[in-house]
């Protein structure tokens, strides 16, 4: 709807314009801030530089920048500046598109072809909002084909808008002046007007015409792939602008990270330190595996261009704050600070600030301004760090694209991607990683693959899905000595009898790991045994602890702590036993470096098995020798695959009948290649390959680069089954922490609990769109963590 008669009290000047509402006392100026993206730009090509795909396109920084010093012409027009005041109506005009007039403008004079004008035309029409709606109902904000058609009055819309007394939105001096300066930055002068030409508002008109028909229908997957990274390029750039956040240039990632390890190296560390290219590691648990990793990016970072990042993958989220405070002990500080700056920001809370970021001015100041300034300031700690620890799930979501996270996509070009316990996957997820690594592979970016336990299938399966040659290195042969007794039993962990063990093992004065394969065992185990515990420990107060994946990150962030400070890794000179409980599930299998006295676990795939013994005498320095670790019947095969479960149990058992009693690392090779030989093995291969080609299919072949892709944003995350959600009873502190006047997106995402798509029901879930996030109900207990709802009372 257009606003009233324009009838401005005085003539603006250049230096009048504004580009926001903010700071209130002093908005800025609109070219300061075009020149302040512009030069973002430059800060990107330093990082990114022409890795990949993006060295087939000479001009493509070029073509950035000079959208960057366009995108935002079209707030010249008086009624946004009007709408930028206090009490300000909206326009209700996208300024974008107005934008394009001046795009088109410049074309000649500048030198462009056909082909880099309409690049720049797009990116400049599409740096807010989708260019076409999606081709099923929903998604998000009207795209710009929807907004302006046939019916749209241009020039009322963009040249001079209905009423006697109606002026220009552009006044022809002040438009010479933008047009000069925009032109002077490019280098050129400015064609003069011939009589006849057209008017601004025909001029946008046409183009957007021009683009609109250029993106409507598919295009191949080369042109669709370059279009995406220049839209992140360009929005990313807006982002960091408007923000005015710089991005970082060190690295915590020394280049001789190796040689400052404070012993020798072992070889395996050593030849992931001598390996260019993708990398497949294979090491136990406790043999150094991280220092490896870090290894392999540092000799990275020397013969790539640009200034890589590297991104750290971990399976659980529950693993990311614990990797991250060990990265901040272990590596560099920049100059002047105490500790290194490693990015972390949880999923949910990331995708609420990178939508929020998008928002612009368009509607008019509100009092949510300076929430959307912070919210853009805060999704720039997404992207200026160089080494970030993520999880599979919040990378995959640059699949989605578009104005939101296209800038996701880009930031994936010319990186280092550490893929840590890659077998800890289900086929399904394991194949869209492989989908992923493809495509990081043509983004110019290098992948390392370390684990403990990778049977011969999986590493057939990344072997396959990367062009570039892949280096596979093993640790030697004893790298880490036998550390367990192995002992299976038909009881479950829940048995009386079991129980009784378990106590025995605490009464003797063990400290004793159990890993449960659910949360709601691991919950009744810990209530079963933490008095026993704690009649061992009375002056102890982490006699018994329980850790899972259903607390809130700020909790879990606490106990975590509390473990590693009270079972660190074992010393030499330590004596045999000292006590202690820990009640765990998956959580504890990955990035935590704990030791344990002895181990009883859930029957569980051959992999997490491992992982779980890799807990329990960690380095094998216990004063015993080899300890004894169980392995107990589970009654359900949940959360696991049912034929992952039978067929570890096939292989443990085969593995004691043919009277072998340790667990080596050949006794886990033994142990693997026993599972995947079954029928559930060959379905699992299957499966994997499938989940990778539909996924690259669905989700990274850009043909429709420019069509709303926010549908699929649901979609991804319920293939991952894996939603951050929030308990109502912290509503009012969250909205404080995520959005508020002191808003810390780290201590907003600390309330937030992980759940599975679905037990949303379970939790009486309801989707907050103010918050971008489900809130729950539940009982909530800082030591036991989250359960379902109460059942309600009844008469009966």
């Amino acid at each position: 709807m257009a606003p009233g008669p324009l009838t401005p009290p005085r003539r603006r000047a250049l230096t009048d314009l504004r580009a926001k509402s903010l700071p209130r006392h002093d908005p800025e100026r609109l070219t300061a801030h075009l020149r302040t993206v512009h030069d973002v730009v430059a800060q990107l090509e330093a990082r990114i530089a022409t890795a990949g795909i993006i060295a087939t396109e000479p001009l493509f920084w070029a073509q950035v920048r000079a959208a960057a010093l366009l995108h935002d012409a079209g707030k010249i027009a008086e009624s946004f500046q009007r709408q930028l005041e206090p009490g300000g109506e909206p326009w209700g005009e996208r300024h974008e598109v107005l934008s394009l007039a001046y795009v088109d403008l410049l074309a000649a004079a500048s030198g462009w072809t056909a082909q880099e004008r309409l690049l720049i035309a797009t990116l400049v029409a599409g740096h807010h909002r989708p260019l076409h709606a999606a081709s099923s109902l929903g998604g998000g904000k009207p795209a710009l084909a929807r907004l302006y058609n046939a019916a749209t009055r241009w020039d009322h819309a963009f040249g001079r808008p209905p009423g006697p007394d109606a002026r220009p939105q552009v006044p022809r001096g002040l438009h010479q002046e933008l047009l000069a300066w925009l032109a002077g930055f490019l280098g050129t002068e400015p064609a003069r007007p011939a009589p006849a030409a057209p008017s601004l508002a025909d001029r946008a008109r046409r183009l957007l015409d021009e683009v609109l028909t250029a993106w409507r229908e598919p295009v191949k997957a080369h042109t669709g792939l370059i279009a995406v990274l220049a839209q992140g390029a360009l929005t990313l750039a807006d982002h960091a602008g408007s923000a005015h956040v710089d991005l970082q240039t060190h690295t915590p990632l020394p280049l001789d990270y190796l040689a400052r390890l404070p012993h020798t190296p072992h070889r395996h560390q050593q030849q992931a330190a001598d390996t260019t290219g993708h990398l497949v590691l294979i090491a136990p648990t406790g043999s150094g595996k991280t220092e490896a990793g870090l290894a392999w990016g540092a000799q990275q970072l020397a013969t790539m261009p640009g200034l890589p990042r590297l991104v750290w993958t971990l399976p659980y989220r529950a693993s990311l704050n614990a990797a991250r405070r060990r990265f901040e002990r272990t590596l560099q500080p920049a100059a002047g600070d105490s500790r290194p700056d490693i990015g972390l920001l949880h999923g949910a809370l990331a995708r609420t600030l990178l939508t929020e970021a998008l928002e612009d001015d368009c509607c008019g100041p509100t009092k949510d301004d300076a929430r959307k300034a912070r919210a853009r300031a805060n999704a720039m700690r997404l992207f200026t760090q160089r080494l970030r620890v993520a999880t599979p799930h919040q990378l995959l979501g640059a699949a989605i694209a578009g104005p939101t996270h296209s800038s996701v996509l880009l930031e994936q070009a010319n990186s280092l991607f550490v893929l840590d316990e890659l077998h800890a996957y289900d086929p399904e997820t394991f194949g869209r990683l492989c989908a992923a690594m493809r495509l990081w592979e043509q983004l110019g970016s290098r992948i390392a693959v370390l684990s403990a336990t990778l049977a011969p299938p999986l590493l057939a399966i990344v072997d396959e899905s990367l062009h570039q040659p892949v280096t596979c290195h093993r640790a030697a042969p004893g790298t880490a000595p036998i550390r367990h007794h192995l002992v299976i039993d038909d009881l479950p962990l829940t048995d009386p009898d079991s129980l009784k063990h378990l106590e025995s093992w605490l009464g003797e004065g063990h400290s004793v790991l159990v890993v449960t394969n659910t949360v709601a065992t691991a919950q009744t185990l810990l209530t079963a045994l933490a008095d026993h515990a704690q009649q061992q420990h009375p002056d102890d107060p982490d006699a018994a602890l329980l850790l899972h994946s259903r607390f809130k990150n700020r909790d879990r962030d606490a106990i975590e702590s509390r473990l590693l400070a009270r079972h660190p890794e074992r010393r030499p000179d330590e004596p045999p036993r000292r006590g202690g409980l820990v009640v765990a599930t998956q959580t504890v299998e990955v990035s935590l470096q704990l030791d344990f006295d002895r181990g009883a676990v859930d029957n569980a795939p051959v992999e997490a098995v491992a992982q779980r013994a890799g807990r329990v005498n960690r380095r094998g320095l216990h004063p015993d020798g080899p300890v004894e670790f169980r392995v107990h019947r589970t009654d359900s095969h949940r959360p696991y695959d049912q034929g992952a479960v039978d067929a570890a149990w096939s292989a443990l058992t085969t593995l004691v009948a043919e009277g072998v009693t340790t667990l080596s690392e050949q006794d886990i090779d033994r142990l693997l290649a026993l599972a995947y030989a079954t029928d559930w093995g060959q379905r699992w291969e299957d499966r994997a390959r499938q989940a990778r080609d539909a996924f690259t299919s669905e989700f990274l072949t850009f043909t429709d680069p420019f069509h709303d892709r926010t549908e699929h944003a649901k979609t991804l995350g319920e293939r991952f089954d894996t939603v951050e959600v929030l308990h109502r009873d912290d509503t009012q502190e969250y909205r404080q922490l995520a959005v508020g006047k002191d808003a810390d997106p780290l201590l907003a995402a600390g309330l937030l609990i992980p759940l599975g798509y679905g037990q949303l029901k379970t939790y009486n879930a309801t989707f907050d769109r103010a918050l971008g996030i489900h809130l729950i109900d539940g009982q909530y207990d800082p030591v036991l963590g989250l359960r379902p709802p109460a059942e309600p009372e009844t008469i009966l």
